[in-house]
């Protein structure tokens, strides 16, 4: 295959009766799917950097949620009940049972809401700069927060951002805000009776306070692992490709999770919190 070459395809698929664009990898390898779900009013386009480093071994599968990217608004506006339920829909429709959940921002949310409707679904879950809740409340702290992430992040990011953010809307995007911020993500991640994952960046504008983190993590009875990527802003699967893929994989496979101290371009990688099941180094 041609280095220039994506391992990701990109088709249609009809997700509980919706049209939903995607990017695919089937890989006959026998290791577990990776579900990519994307973040707040943006396409799935920026989770291809790490998905495509992840798709020679893992079934991997980045969809446009509906509304969002190149895939046609559903009937109603989205809630992030509604994009977890399908969630779930794509999953039936690439006819996967259980799978990991990357979710980067507002897609955390999502795995949260999924991990409330569907467990069952749910193999391990990875939460990538999360957002929503108190933290990002009111409209105009967001904003800000917004703002002060746009220039932290690869100048490349832009030919993502702003042609989604535009194509989803002001109006859409201020409804699918005010959803996210309300909906208790924290509550859902702590009754999900899996491996929890969270990846975190130290230049992220958008986190909550370590403390509430720290809180989460205690919170579960289920193995619960933190991992930091020095530098990083909000949208490290766009910008920290390499360093998230290694901690995902290693994750997956089960395998303690290892520090990096930064070598040939890679940022430093810091595990924070592991709770329970294997130690991290």
């Amino acid at each position: 295959m041609p280095e220039d070459r994506s391992p990701l395809r990109e088709e249609w698929v009809l997700a509980g009766g919706t049209p939903v664009f995607l990017r695919r990898s089937d890989p006959e390898t026998g290791a577990p799917p990776v579900l990519h779900l994307h973040g707040f009013a943006i396409s799935g386009a920026y989770m291809v950097p790490t998905a495509e480093l992840l798709a020679d071994v893992h079934p991997t599968f980045v969809p446009d949620l509906p509304g969002f990217g190149r895939s046609p608004r559903a009937d109603n506006a989205p809630t992030v009940p509604a994009l977890a339920d399908m969630a779930v829909s794509i999953l039936d429709a690439v006819d996967v049972e259980r799978a990991t959940i990357v979710g980067n921002s507002l897609g955390c949310a999502i795995l949260a809401a999924l991990a409330e409707r569907h467990p069952d679904r749910i193999e391990r879950a990875v939460m990538v700069s999360p957002a929503g809740g108190l933290h990002n409340r009111p409209l105009l702290r967001a904003m800000a927060q917004l703002a002060a992430d746009a220039p932290r992040e690869p100048v490349s990011m832009a030919t993502v951002a702003v042609p989604d953010y535009l194509h989803f809307g002001m109006l859409e995007a201020l409804r699918l805000f005010v959803a996210m911020t309300r909906f208790d993500a924290a509550t859902a991640l702590m009754r999900l009776d899996v491996p929890l994952l969270a990846v975190l960046g130290t230049r992220d504008p958008l986190l909550p306070p370590p403390e509430r983190i720290r809180q989460l993590a205690k919170a579960r009875s289920a193995p619960t692992t933190a991992a930091i990527i020095r530098g990083a802003a909000h949208a490290i699967n766009f910008s920290h490709p390499r360093e998230l893929a290694r901690l995902v994989s290693e994750f997956i496979a089960g395998s303690p999770l290892t520090s990096d101290a930064g070598t040939d371009g890679r940022a430093p990688v810091a595990i924070i919190r592991p709770s329970s099941g294997p130690r991290a180094a």
